[in-house]
Parts: C-alpha cells; sequence; structure tokens
C-alpha cells in the first residue's frame, strides 16, 4: 500500500478539534483507497496561502519529514494529501516544493492530492455500473482540465522548430484540452441520454409512493435496504460503496411502495460530482418521504446530519416528509460522567436515553432507533412507514379504501 502524509488547517472558522474530526475522514477516505496515512501536518493560519495552501515554513517542514524517512523499512513516502480541494496554482507550487534533486541518487516524486481527487479516485475504483463509470468519469475530467499545465511544465523551456516562436509543450497543452474537452462533451451527451432514459422509467413506475433513502456515507443504508426489501445491494463497512441508485418495489403488510437506496453524502463533496450524478439525486429529489439514515455511533454524527438536511435542503427547494433513523445503537458508547466532576456536560458524556431524549423533543414522531445489524427495533420501523406511506396513499387513490 502507498504511504501518506495528511494536511490539515486551523482557521478562524475551522477550530482544531473539527479539523482533527475532518483528517479523521481523510484518513478513512485514504483507507478506502489503500493508502496508509503515516503522518499528519497541521497549521494555524488566518486563511490558506494562495500559492502553497500552508506557509512556506511548513512545507520545508514536511519535505524534510519526507527526506528523512525514504529509507524507513515500511517504505517511503508516496503522497501528500490535502484536506481541501487546491487551486491549479497551490498544486503546481507544492509539488515543485515538494520533489528535489540534489543529485541523481538523491531525488524524490512525491504525488500531492487533494481531497476533490482523493474522492473521485474512490469513485473510480468503486464505479461498477457503465452509467456510474460515465458519471465519474465525467467529473474526473472537469477536474483535470485546468490542471493541465501542472502536468507539461517539463517542456516550459522547450521551442519548436520551423521558425516558429510555440513552446511544444504550449502545443501538448492544448492538443490535450481539446482532447478531453471534446470527451466531456461526449460524455454530457451520453448523460443526458441516460437522464431521460431513467426519468422516463421513473414514470413508467406509474403513481406508487415513493420512499428514498439518504444519509451520510457508511451509515447503514444499504444495509437497511437489504433488510426491509430483502433484496442483496451490495454493504460494505467503506466510504462510498453504493454508488449506483438501487430500487426495489416492496409491501409492508398489503401496501406496495418503491424503495430506493442512493449515494451517501459527505462534506465537501466536489461540485462536479454533484453535477455528474444528478440522475442519482433526481430521486431524491422526486421521493415522497425521505427516511434520512444517521450512524449514532460516529462521534460527530450531528455534523454528518447538518450536512446531509443542506444537501437535501439544496437539491429539493421544498421541505419534505422525513423520518430520521438513528441506526448502529448497537455499536453506539458514551463515557459517564463521575459525579464529582463540575465541568460542563460534553457529548461524548450523554448517554444514548439522553440522546434519546434530546432528539424525540426536536423531531417528535419522525425519529426511531434502530439497530440494522442486529434487526432492532425493525419492526417498529416498518410499522411507522406503513403510516406514512397510507397517508399519501390514501390521498392518492381516494378511492381504494378497500385496500387497508
Amino acid at each position: 500500500m502507498e504511504q501518506a502524509i495528511l494536511v490539515g488547517l486551523i482557521t478562524p472558522t475551522q477550530p482544531e478539534e473539527r479539523t482533527n474530526e475532518y483528517l479523521d475522514e481523510l484518513a478513512f477516505l485514504a483507507d478506502t483507497r489503500h493508502i496508509t496515512p503515516v503522518k499528519r501536518f497541521v497549521q494555524r493560519v488566518p486563511n490558506p496561502d494562495i500559492n502553497t495552501y500552508v506557509g512556506s515554513g511548513k512545507i520545508v517542514e514536511i519535505r524534510d519529514y519526507i527526506k528523512a524517512h525514504q529509507e524507513d523499512p515500511d517504505g517511503p513516502i508516496d503522497l501528500v494529501i490535502f484536506d481541501d480541494e487546491l487551486s491549479p496554482r497551490q498544486l503546481r507550487n507544492i509539488e515543485r516544493d515538494l520533489n528535489w534533486r540534489d543529485n541523481p541518487k538523491d531525488r524524490c516524486e512525491i504525488r500531492v492530492m487533494d481531497r476533490t481527487i482523493l474522492i473521485l479516485e474512490i469513485f473510480l475504483q468503486r464505479a461498477q455500473t457503465s452509467y456510474a463509470k460515465t458519471q465519474v468519469e465525467m467529473a474526473h475530467l472537469q477536474y483535470m482540465l485546468p490542471r493541465l499545465t501542472r502536468m507539461w511544465t517539463h517542456l516550459d523551456r522547450q521551442r519548436g522548430g520551423g521558425g516558429t516562436n510555440r513552446g511544444t509543450g504550449e502545443t501538448q497543452i492544448e492538443a490535450d484540452r481539446r482532447i478531453i474537452g471534446n470527451r466531456i462533451a461526449l460524455l454530457r451527451e451520453d448523460l443526458k441520454r441516460i437522464d431521460r432514459q431513467m426519468a422516463t422509467q421513473r414514470q413508467n413506475r406509474g403513481k406508487m409512493v415513493r420512499v428514498a433513502l439518504v444519509g451520510y456515507t457508511n451509515v447503514g443504508k444499504s444495509t437497511l435496504m437489504n433488510l426491509l426489501s430483502k433484496s442483496e445491494v451490495f454493504a460494505e463497512n467503506k466510504l462510498f460503496a453504493t454508488l449506483d441508485t438501487t430500487v426495489r418495489k416492496m409491501t409492508i403488510d398489503n401496501l406496495p411502495l418503491l424503495l430506493s437506496d442512493t449515494v451517501g453524502f459527505i462534506r465537501k463533496l466536489p461540485h462536479n460530482l454533484v453535477e455528474s450524478f444528478k440522475s442519482t439525486l433526481d430521486e431524491v429529489r422526486e421521493a415522497d418521504i425521505l427516511v434520512h439514515v444517521v450512524d449514532i455511533s460516529h462521534p460527530n454524527f450531528e455534523e454528518q446530519y447538518h450536512v446531509v438536511e443542506q444537501t437535501i435542503h439544496d437539491i429539493c427547494n421544498e421541505d419534505k416528509p422525513t423520518v430520521v433513523v438513528f441506526n448502529k445503537i448497537d455499536a453506539f458508547t458514551y463515557t459517564p460522567k463521575d459525579e464529582d466532576d463540575l465541568t460542563p456536560i460534553r457529548k461524548e458524556n450523554l448517554s444514548l436515553q439522553d440522546l434519546q431524549t434530546i432528539w424525540k423533543e426536536r423531531l417528535g414522531d419522525n425519529c426511531l432507533w434502530i439497530s440494522a445489524i442486529e434487526k432492532e427495533n425493525i419492526e417498529q420501523l416498518k410499522s411507522l412507514l406503513y403510516d406514512r406511506v397510507k397517508a399519501i396513499h390514501i390521498q392518492r387513490y381516494p378511492y381504494n379504501d378497500f385496500l387497508f
């Protein structure tokens, strides 16, 4: 496996605790991509440096660490991964500063990545269907297009022959841009065609009530999908195990409905991916009921909840009936507060019962606590869904009361 350094910033808008949380997630992303994080570098700055993201001194510190660990038994450092999207200028400057050429025997080839390209590579790795592969390829090319110049800097000083002033490097860049631009245009047309096909498929499903599972990545949506619909959707303890939307017809008692499993959301999700996965998001937009699955065992589940809620709001532009399902209660742990401890109660001191009381006050009857793995409270979830779907079904088919 490749070995990597992770780099993040502490800023006035992003305190140290949140930066550490983001780097924990970045480490999970790296592990999903089969990359081993071996070291973290964090710098406190007012704003990211427009040239190198972190300050020049921190770049030197990172380079010195890489040089000092070239002969490690586990292997040298291969990658430096930054927790935010880097501009083409930042990417070019960081690569220049981290790769040295002291002599032919003492040189380094370090690859620089940012959070966006790491997520894109995971999507490329996990895309299974032709539709998902098309979506990811387009997002990847859109990301790479403005960053092509860094691939041809070794030709900058070369000049073409025949009396022309144009360098071969410039010619190559323009040729690559033209090829990638044409490929993006072709992929965009393919996606429009597939979008139309999927829209027709959704129309052909009739007016059945649609329920969409949404949530942060790796919260157990696919496991819950398998449990409710008795299907075989791929589920794994990795980020973005599901890229393609899966739709299954199911019944609760005598009530039919359509249940869909969607791609998981994440903080700082690349904009190009959101655009490419339009049809996947259309399942959310056109659903009658949303089941927002939350991993209650995750220490930052509240922030994940708000990330998903904000994303749903951006997608739908309307308030949809939503049931919040707190999953993985079997994995929930907390640290009880000592009675003699007079410090304020922190979130890690709250018991499951405390959290149930807090969220019950916020959401009323729109929340439920389950374990998909242990099949705990699943019948309660089915009963809740039955009531919500039935109410919509009666409105849609007022003369079919005999079904109930």
